[in-house]
C-alpha cells in the first residue's frame, strides 16, 4: 500500500497546495501544543505563548521576569519544562514521519500499522513497531531466509496436521547448504524466533511483566578489586525492579563498570513463555506446535530477554540519572543562594599541615589587602609565631569574620582560631566554609589572570574569604560540577548534568541581579542574553572608561546588540548612576510608565525605598492603575515591589550563616546532645550536617521528620541551619549519626 500524503489530496482535488500545507501544519502544531499542555497541566495559551517567546529569541530568565502577562507568571523551571517537552514531542513526530517513510518505501505500510505508529506516545513504541522492518545485521534468521526457508517457517505457523518431515524435504538443497530435514527445521525455527522477537505487542507485554515482577540481582565478580568494601552490601543483593531506588541503580552501575559486580535482571520465565505460547501456538495438537514451542523458548532466551534487560536497565539508569541531576541542581541552587555577609572585613584561611595555613585579608568589597602564611601544625609546628602573626592581622585590619576552609587540617585550624578568639578583645566570629572547587578555581586560567603573582594555595585563601562575602559571585568562577554537592555526578550523562547546572547558575544569577560595576566577567556571562564575549567586553569597557553611570551606556558595548540589551539590561544594576531606576529590577522599557505612576502619586525617583512611598503604594488600586498605565497587573506588582525595595537581594530574606566562637570535638559528643548545624549536602538517603566536628554527621531520611518523607529535599536544603540531636557516635570510623526528631516530642 502506498501511503496517501497531503500532496496527493492536493493534486486530486485541485486545492491550492500552499494554503493546504499551512492549514495542516497549524493543525499539527495545535495538536502538539495541546499535548504539552495536558502533560504539564499548564494551559494551552500559556504553552503557546512560551513557545512563541522562545522562538522569538527571548531567554528563559527574561520571559519569567518580564513577560508574566503572556506566561501567567510561570517560573523558570516551568518554562524550561515546556521547552524540553516541546522539543521531545517534535523529535518524536519527526521519528514517526521517518519510520512511516522507511516502511512505505518497502511497500509494507498498512493502514493499521500507520495508525499504530501515528498514535504512539513514546519513542520505544515507535522503535518496537519499526523493528520487523529495520535493516538488520546478518542474523541466523537472515541466513535461513537466504537459504529459502521463510516459506517453510510460514507453513509451520499455519499449524496444519501434515507431516513436518515430509514438508521439510521440499526445502532441501545442496546448493543452499540445506542438507537434512534437521537443517531445514533449524533454519525455520530461527526465522520464527526472530518473528516473535520482532513482534511489538509481545515485547511490550514482556517489558511490562519484567518490570512488574522481575528482580534486579547483583553478585560479586572480583572481590579483590573492592579493597575498601565499598560495594559489600551488593555482593549478594536482590530487589524488585519496580522498587529499587535511583541511588542504588547508580551504585550497581558503577560497581559493574569497575568490574567488581555482576548485575542481571531475573524475570519469571515460566509466565513469559506461557504468554508467548498462548499468543503464537494456534493449535496445540498440530505437529508444528513442538517446533514453535522450541522457537519460542529460543526467541525469549537468545533474543528477547537480553534485549528487554538492556532496555529496562537503560530506563532505570535514565530515571536514576535524572534524579541525581535533580538533587545536584537543587543543592547547587541552595548553595548559590546562600545569604552573603556584606560589608565585612574577612580573613580567609586555607588550612594545611606541611605547607602551612595560607591567610588572605579581604576588605568589604572583596579586594585583596594582604597575603601571609603561618605554620601552627606539625610537622613545622611554629605555633607561637603563628599565633602572634594571626593576632596582628586581626587587629591591624579590624577583622570581623574568619573564614576557614573545610579541607585538610580544617578542624585543627578551627581549634587554633577558636583559642585565639577567646584571647582577643575584638568581637570576631569564625565560620567553616565549604571549599569544594576552590583548588579547581585556584589553578584555573581565570585565577591566574586575576592574581598572577599569587601561589595556588594563596588564591584559594582569597576564594574562601570571598565565598563568605558573596557565595554566588565567587562560585560562578568554578565549574558547577566541582562544588561538591552532588551524588554520583560522575555516573550520569555529563552533557545533561552540565546543561542542568548551567541553567541553575543562570537562574540564580538573574534572580539576584548583578552590579555591572563590580561583577566579574565570570558572573556577567550568566546574565540573560550575555555571551562570554559580551561579558568580557563589559569589563574591558569599564576598565578603560571608568564605571558605568547609566544602563543606557551598555548599548555602546561591542557585541551587545539591541536584542541582547533587551534581554540582559533588567538584570544589570547601576547602583550609583544618574538614573535612580537603574538600581532596581525594573526594565527600562517601563521607565516612562513608572515615572508617570510616581508623578500621579506626587513622588519622584528620589523617593525610592522611603516609608512615604511605601505607604502610598500599599494603598494603590492595582487594577485601576494597571489600566491607566497600560501595564499588566503582574508586571505592575513587580514594579511596586522594586520601588519599595529598590536594591532588594532575595538572599537577604534567608537565614544567615551559623557563626561560631568555639570548637567541638568528636569526643565531646554524647547521644541526646542538641546542636545547631549547617546542611552541607542532601542525598537520596538523608542529609549531611556540619555540626563543628571533623566529619559531617548524617541525618538518615527516617530521622528527618516523624511523618513519612518521600525525599530529603522535601525537608532540608543545602545551607539550612538546623537543630539536630546526636543519635550515635562511632569513634573508630569517625562517624556521627544525627536525628532531627526532638526527644521531647
Amino acid at each position: 500500500m502506498k501511503r496517501e500524503t497531503v500532496f496527493d489530496t492536493i493534486v486530486l482535488n485541485g486545492i491550492d497546495m500552499e494554503d493546504c500545507l499551512v492549514v495542516e501544519i497549524k493543525e499539527k502544531q495545535t495538536q502538539l501544543l495541546r499535548r504539552v499542555s495536558a502533560e504539564l497541566a499548564i494551559s494551552q495559551k500559556q504553552v503557546n505563548n512560551v513557545i512563541s517567546l522562545l522562538n522569538d529569541g527571548n531567554t528563559v530568565p527574561f520571559i519569567a521576569r518580564y513577560r508574566k502577562e503572556q506566561t501567567g507568571a510561570l517560573d523558570e523551571v516551568q518554562i524550561r519544562n515546556i521547552l524540553e517537552r516541546w522539543q521531545y514531542i517534535q523529535n518524536l513526530e519527526q521519528r514517526k514521519e521517518e519510520v512511516l517513510r522507511l516502511i512505505d518505501e518497502q511497500g509494507k505500510l498498512t493502514d493499521e500499522l500507520a495508525k499504530q505508529i501515528t498514535s504512539a506516545e513514546k519513542l520505544q513504541e515507535i522503535e518496537d513497531l519499526y523493528r520487523p522492518y529495520k535493516q538488520k545485521r546478518r542474523t541466523k534468521a537472515t541466513v535461513a531466509k537466504e537459504k529459502g526457508l521463510e516459506p517453510f517457517a510460514e507453513w509451520l505457523l499455519l499449524f496444519t496436521k501434515e507431516n513436518i518431515e515430509e514438508k521439510a524435504k521440499e526445502f532441501l538443497s545442496e546448493e543452499k547448504e540445506v542438507l537434512s530435514t534437521e537443517d531445514a527445521l533449524s533454519g525455520a525455527k530461527d526465522i520464527i524466533a526472530e518473528m516473535i522477537s520482532d513482534d511489538a505487542e509481545s515485547r511490550k507485554w514482556i517489558r511490562r511483566e519484567t518490570f512488574k515482577t522481575g528482580t534486579i540481582v547483583s553478585s560479586v565478580k572480583n572481590q579483590e578489586k573492592d579493597d575498601k568494601k565499598v560495594y559489600e552490601m551488593y555482593y549478594e543483593y536482590e530487589e524488585p525492579v519496580g522498587k529499587i531506588v535511583p541511588h542504588r541503580i547508580l551504585a550497581l552501575n558503577r560497581g559493574e563498570k569497575e568490574d567488581i559486580l555482576r548485575v542481571v535482571i531475573k524475570a519469571n520465565t515460566d509466565v513469559i513463555l506461557a504468554y508467548l505460547s498462548r499468543k503464537w501456538v494456534k493449535n496445540q495438537h498440530s505437529p508444528s506446535s513442538s517446533v514453535v514451542y522450541s522457537a519460542i523458548e529460543d526467541s525469549y532466551k537468545r533474543l528477547i530477554q537480553p534485549s528487554i534487560e538492556r532496555e529496562i536497565r537503560n530506563e532505570l539508569t535514565e530515571v536514576a540519572e535524572e534524579q541525581a541531576i535533580h538533587i545536584f541542581s537543587e543543592n547547587l541552587r541552595n548553595l548559590l543562594l546562600q545569604p552573603p555577609l556584606k560589608g565585612k572585613m574577612v580573613l580567609g584561611v586555607d588550612p594545611a599541615y606541611r605547607t602551612g595555613c595560607k591567610l588572605a585579608v579581604v576588605d568589604d568589597t572583596g579586594k585583596l589587602l594582604k597575603i601571609d602564611v603561618i605554620y601552627p601544625h606539625p610537622p613545622v609546628s611554629k605555633a607561637k609565631e603563628a599565633k602572634e602573626k594571626f593576632i596582628k592581622l586581626l587587629r591591624e585590619f579590624q577583622i570581623e569574620m574568619v573564614a576557614i576552609g573545610n579541607g585538610t587540617a580544617s578542624r585543627e585550624s578551627e581549634q587554633f582560631v577558636a583559642d585565639i578568639l577567646k584571647e582577643v578583645d575584638q568581637n570576631i566570629f569564625y565560620i567553616i566554609v565549604n571549599e569544594a572547587g576552590a583548588s579547581v578555581y585556584s589553578a584555573s586560567d581565570l585565577a591566574r589572570e586575576e592574581f598572577p603573582n599569587l601561589h595556588v594555595e594563596e588564591r584559594s585563601a582569597v576564594s574562601i574569604a570571598r565565598r563568605l562575602q558573596d557565595p554566588l559571585a565567587e562560585l560562578v568562577k568554578i565549574d558547577p560540577k566541582s562544588v561538591g554537592v552532588g551524588q554520583y555526578q560522575h555516573d550520569v550523562s555529563q552533557k545533561q548534568l552540565s546543561d542542568s547546572l548551567h541553567f541553575v547558575v543562570e537562574t540564580a544569577v538573574n534572580q539576584v541581579g548583578v552590579n555591572v560595576n563590580t561583577a566579574s566577567a565570570s558572573l556577567l556571562q550568566y546574565v540573560a542574553g550575555l555571551t562570554k564575549t559580551a561579558a568580557n567586553n563589559i569589563v574591558k569597557m569599564r576598565e578603560e572608561e571608568g564605571k558605568f553611570i547609566s544602563r543606557s551606556q551598555l548599548k555602546k558595548v561591542p557585541r551587545l546588540g539591541a536584542k541582547t540589551y533587551e534581554q540582559a539590561i533588567g538584570f544589570l544594576r547601576v547602583l550609583e548612576g544618574k538614573e535612580l531606576l537603574d538600581r532596581t529590577g525594573i526594565h527600562p522599557e517601563h521607565y516612562a510608565e513608572v515615572k508617570t505612576l510616581l508623578t500621579n502619586l506626587n513622588f519622584k525617583t528620589d523617593d525610592l525605598g522611603t516609608d512615604h512611598l511605601k505607604e502610598a503604594l500599599s494603598n494603590l488600586d492595582l487594577k485601576k492603575a494597571s489600566e491607566e498605565l497600560s501595564i499588566g497587573e503582574l508586571t505592575l506588582k513587580d514594579i511596586i515591589d522594586a520601588l519599595v525595595r529598590p536594591e532588594r537581594d532575595p538572599r537577604d530574606d534567608l537565614p544567615q550563616p551559623l557563626l561560631k566562637k568555639d570548637v567541638l570535638k568528636l569526643e565531646d559528643l554524647k547521644p541526646g546532645m542538641e546542636l545547631q548545624g549547617t546542611v552541607r549536602n542532601v542525598v537520596d538517603f538523608g542529609a549531611f550536617v556540619d555540626i563543628g566536628v571533623k566529619q559531617d554527621g548524617l541525618v538518615h531520611i527516617s530521622k528527618l521528620r516523624r511523618q513519612f518523607v518521600k525525599h530529603p529535599l522535601d525537608v532540608v536544603s543545602v545551607g539550612d541551619i538546623v537543630s539536630v540531636w546526636v543519635d550515635s557516635v562511632d569513634m573508630n570510623k569517625g562517624r556521627v549519626a544525627l536525628t532531627m526528631l526532638s526527644p521531647a516530642e
